[in-house]
């Protein structure tokens, strides 16, 4: 078994992204600047939130946090994305997620500018990675073809299972994986809810791409000697020997497969960290208008 290291890879990356600022520091240009919107308390977005505003501190963009009410309504939410998208200072912005149930999330995407759009989710950006033009790719499936990339893991001619068709890591990652592309060039099934044969289909699959979240799902009698498998899951189970009363694990038995794949993504400290560093990749080319002009 080989470790695909999110962590590793990440803090690499981070270093890379903090020499670029640098350089745009020295030649008189301003740092990047990425502001985040968060509505609400929710407790995992607000921690969300403050590990990318500690790494925008690391590699030297500017960061804003924009924190609105539990109460705020969807007007007053869209009033804000559209004081960001013209506010020339901000290179690019999120609005985490998940949204107070009165505001609908494809709402509020839909009205960010495609080109501040550093989460990747608005149709233009989507339009463009379909077509396998520059685009802001979604976080995940950019961190994990980053991920790929860094231990030249090849896809050409693999068979690639997805597990789970969400539109932030399954639907996306079945059309980078399948496209005529550096890390692409598989043959791709989406496995979901209402697939047959799943475990059949698994256990034929040089690659597993599992984001469905349901913790250790995949099995060692679901895979193959040698697959190379990317776990996107990230699910509390309960554990009262540890302090917090929970662990963290993912979609695959990382213990039961560990010895029998070639290359497997821990959770955490896999596809996590590859994930946040995305959005740093993102909002860099934002401020270098890599995407759009």
């Amino acid at each position: 078994m080989n470790v695909l290291d999110g962590k590793s890879c990440s803090n690499q990356i981070v270093e890379q992204i903090a020499d670029s600022v640098s350089t745009m520091i020295n030649r008189g240009q301003k740092p990047p600047h990425l502001a985040a919107v968060l509505v609400g308390e929710n407790a995992a977005s607000q921690v969300y939130v403050r590990n990318k505003i500690r790494l925008c501190d690391k590699v030297g963009f500017t960061s804003s946090v924009i924190r609105l009410p539990e109460t705020t309504t969807e007007k007053k939410l869209l009033e804000t994305v559209n004081q960001l998208n013209d506010d020339d200072e901000i290179d690019g912005f999120i609005v985490q997620l998940p949204l107070p149930k009165n505001i609908r999330a494809d709402v509020i995407n839909l009205a960010i500018a495609p080109h501040k759009d550093v989460d990747g989710f608005h149709p233009n950006n989507v339009g463009r990675m379909c077509l396998g033009l520059n685009a802001y790719l979604p976080a995940t499936p950019q961190g994990i073809l980053t991920l790929l990339d860094s231990y030249d893991i090849d896809i050409s001619g693999k068979k690639v299972a997805i597990l789970g068709r969400s539109n932030i890591v399954g639907r996306p990652m079945s059309i980078l994986l399948s496209q005529n592309r550096k890390r692409g060039n598989g043959t791709v099934t989406v496995l979901h809810s209402r697939s047959k044969n799943t475990k059949s289909e698994l256990r034929s699959s040089d690659v597993i791409i599992a984001a469905i979240g349901s913790p250790n799902f995949i099995t060692s009698d679901m895979v193959k000697p040698g697959a190379v498998i990317v776990d996107v899951g990230i699910n509390r189970v309960e554990d009262s020997s540890r302090k917090r009363g929970y662990r963290l694990c993912g979609d695959v038995d990382f213990d039961g497969v560990k010895n029998k794949v070639g290359w497997i993504s821990p959770v955490p400290g896999g596809v996590g960290p590859m994930t946040v560093v995305s959005l740093l990749i993102n909002t860099l080319k934002a401020a270098r208008k890599e995407v759009y002009e």
